[in-house]
């Protein structure tokens, strides 16, 4: 069986960087897609082409939904013969026209910490609920297969020295819990499967615009960049554990890496 990559959140920047590296370095693999939106003009030649290497799956992110993307999901990699290895989900928010970053606890807005906990969290979970039957099914406890989510650095509690940024820093902090805590139990029937929050560093998307004129030179990474830097994160989750004799040491359920590889404190 050939590869399968599943991208979650697929209409974002990194996302879209993610598929085109996939695409582009990866011949033999097939990418599932799942977004809000359609397949942006940039991808679609791959939807259309007769190998139709790039699925694209629409999801409102509504529970029934989700579960029918799954169920869809599983047709595809039982008709296609393809093992899914890599799942990434890409979901998130800092900011739009309504909400900003806190930087007082007095701006804390009731409506706009439950948007920034819906996109960064409550969503990534769900998405981690409605996978587990098709990863149970399709792995059946012996595939290597490894989940990423993209968290942030701000989001670890111990590396908190600055404050501010409420419902970010607690949201993205929300989303490392979910994912450590469902990793440990998702470890009990797939002991193959890995888990990564991924932080990606400062991207040039719209998502970093108004806070860019401070991030230090060399700092701020293309799309393009953070997906080479992620596939590169997956692949060594991927790879065999190299034990010395008598080292009984276990792999953790679930790291918490930013884009160089460099562990990162819960």
């Amino acid at each position: 069986m050939s590869g399968a990559v599943l991208v979650i959140g697929a209409q974002s920047e990194i996302g879209q960087a993610l598929i085109g590296r996939v695409l582009a370095e990866e011949p033999e693999s097939q990418v599932i897609a799942v977004s809000r939106s359609s397949c942006p003009d940039v991808l679609s030649s791959h939807v259309s082409d007769e190998r139709a290497r790039l699925v694209w799956l629409r999801c409102d992110y509504s529970d029934k939904q989700m579960g029918e993307v799954v169920k869809d999901c599983a047709d595809l990699l039982a008709e296609k013969q393809r093992t899914l290895s890599r799942l990434v989900i890409c979901n998130g928010r800092l900011h739009d026209a309504m909400i900003s970053p806190e930087k007082r606890i007095e701006e804390i807005d009731r409506e706009a910490l439950h948007a920034v906990f819906e996109s960064n969290a409550v969503i990534p979970a769900l998405w981690l609920k409605h996978l587990k039957v098709l990863l149970k099914t399709h792995l059946k406890g012996k595939i290597p297969a490894v989940i990423a989510v993209l968290s942030a650095r701000i989001g670890s509690i111990e590396d908190n020295g600055k404050g501010g940024w409420y419902a970010y820093r607690a949201s993205k902090a929300a989303l490392n819990m979910l994912l450590k805590t469902s990793a440990i139990e998702y470890q009990r029937t797939l002991p193959e499967l890995r888990f990564i929050a991924f932080h990606p560093g400062t991207t040039d998307t719209p998502l970093s615009k108004p806070f860019q004129r401070s991030v230090p030179e060399g700092k701020l990474f293309t799309p393009d960049f953070v997906a080479a830097s992620l596939l590169a994160r997956l692949s060594e989750a991927l790879a065999p554990v190299e034990e010395e004799a008598g080292d009984n040491r276990k792999r953790p359920p679930a790291r918490f890496v930013a884009w160089d590889g460099s562990e990162i404190p819960w």
